[in-house]
């Protein structure tokens, strides 16, 4: 303090710059380390981008050239056209009578009659017929068919009218399970017979149980009679049938 008031001045001494260049370049080593090491992480994790093949396709061909444009088409001679002076039908007039008629007669003396020829008619036509119409008319209808003949009905027997004979009979078998139930009874059935005399239809009247109609049934579709003839013609007919089964008569 002293010294500064006296006005002598003492100066620091001075030190070599080595030290401050060393120190810069560490500082600037640990910069670029600091900044290099996180850019190789980042790098590592950065997606490669893949590379691509392009093939190029040749160019196409160039189109064929256009057909020539086709030749313009001469003109043809003008046709003349003839006109033909034809007479234009023209409306009748019509006047209002100045009286009113007590009656209207019809005027028939420009009509044809029926029996004259109508001009534009054909060869073949017929008087009063139709214009534009067939030649010779329309034809008529075919004729029905004749009706179908229906089958009489079949006679049944009875009364006047006998049963004609019976020309093969089968006898209808008396099963064994049936006779060990002591199964027995009257069938009665009713048979249609046919214009041959064969039988054609067997329908059950009475029963005596499945087992005995069945056998029943059976033996009278084989039976035949001879033919039904009334008046000379052959019919159907329907006869009763009447067949027992008995224990005692089968043992």
């Amino acid at each position: 303090m002293f010294d500064l008031i006296t006005g002598k001045a003492h100066h620091l001494p001075s030190h070599s710059t080595l030290p401050i260049m060393v120190s810069t370049t560490a500082q600037a080593a640990v910069a670029v380390v600091a900044v290099m090491v996180p850019a190789l992480f980042i790098a590592e994790k950065i997606p490669r981008i893949p590379t691509m093949l392009a093939f190029v396709a040749p160019a196409p061909s160039p189109p064929p050239p256009p057909a020539p444009a086709p030749r313009a088409a001469q003109p043809s001679a003008p046709t003349k056209t003839v006109a033909h002076n034809q007479p234009v039908p023209s409306a009748p007039k019509v006047v209002n009578p100045a009286e009113v008629p007590r009656s209207i007669e019809a005027d028939l003396a420009g009509a044809p009659s029926l029996n004259e020829e109508v001009a534009g008619g054909i060869d073949g036509g017929v008087p009063g017929g139709i214009v534009g119409g067939m030649v010779g008319g329309v034809p008529e209808p075919p004729p029905p068919p004749p009706p179908v003949a229906q089958a009489p009905p079949p006679i049944r027997i009875g009364g006047a009218i006998q049963s004609p004979k019976l020309l093969h009979r089968v006898e209808p078998l008396y099963p064994p399970i049936a006779i060990s139930a002591r199964m027995q009874g009257l069938v009665i059935l009713e048979t249609l017979v046919d214009l041959d005399g064969n039988v054609e239809g067997v329908k059950v009247l009475r029963s005596a149980g499945s087992v005995l109609d069945r056998e029943a049934l059976a033996a009278v579709r084989q039976w035949r009679y001879a033919p039904l003839i009334l008046n000379g013609r052959p019919l159907r007919f329907l006869v009763t049938v009447i067949l027992s089964f008995s224990v005692e008569g089968a043992t």
